[in-house]
């Protein structure tokens, strides 16, 4: 027994026909998309990196359209049930070559052919309950963060101290004390002036004994010269 005919099948379809692209071409593309939903079809078809992804996504959108509109289904339910890509009309060129003769040119149409239907129950049943768990995570998250945020807004905050304030907070140093200080340096400083003063009577002293020596010896040379004639 024959299984069910290409145009028996059910669901929506959308058909292009004699389309410009060989039918080996359309399938390669066709493949990856068959039996999977509408969203991650169109999504394969976008990122794809062949010229038939964008023809045949402008078919898929085609059958998703006549679906919404024509049968009144839910695109969120759709995904695609079956794909094909039957051979069309050859355009023959001819191309010269050698001698004089002629090549063919065969240029190969297609017609293409997407079938979008309506999940199975069970199917739908499991992404409606996906997705509210997910929708009800999401909502946690955002009562959790406004619950931080009001937080964060009611608890007060320390106001910030300034340079000008921090010194005015410094304790204030009493004048007797300082001007004790000040004595006290004066007085070591004093000292010290006279400990210098000192040392450089002694340097005086030294030198002067110096001279009085060089002084005595000049007289004793002179005297002895003196006595020598």
């Amino acid at each position: 027994m024959t299984g069910v005919k290409t145009n028996e099948r059910e669901g929506t379809r959308a058909v292009l026909r004699h389309s410009r692209m060989s039918a080996t071409k359309a399938r390669q593309v066709l493949d990856l998309i068959r039996g999977q939903d509408v969203d991650r079809a169109a999504e394969i078809l976008s990122l794809g990196d062949r010229e038939a992804a964008v023809v045949i996504g402008k078919v898929l959108a085609s059958a998703v359209a006549n679906a919404v509109h024509n049968d009144g289904l839910d695109s969120e339910d759709l995904y695609v049930s079956a794909c094909y890509a039957d051979e069309g009309s050859t355009l023959k060129r001819w191309r010269p070559r050698a001698r004089g003769r002629a090549t063919r040119i065969r240029k190969r149409t297609c017609h293409v052919t997407v079938i979008v239907s309506r999940l199975p129950e069970d199917r739908i049943a499991r992404r409606r309950a996906k997705r509210a768990a997910s929708g009800s995570q999401r909502s946690r998250r955002v009562a959790g963060s406004r619950r931080r945020n009001q937080a964060e807004a009611t608890t007060p905050v320390a106001p910030e101290t300034t340079v000008d304030e921090t010194v005015d907070e410094l304790e204030p140093v009493d004048a007797d004390v300082v001007d004790a200080d000040v004595v006290d340096a004066d007085d070591r400083d004093g000292a010290d002036g006279g400990d210098e003063v000192d040392e450089v009577d002694d340097d005086d002293d030294g030198a002067d004994e110096a001279e009085e020596v060089t002084v005595t010896d000049e007289t004793n040379g002179d005297t002895a010269e003196e006595k020598g004639k």
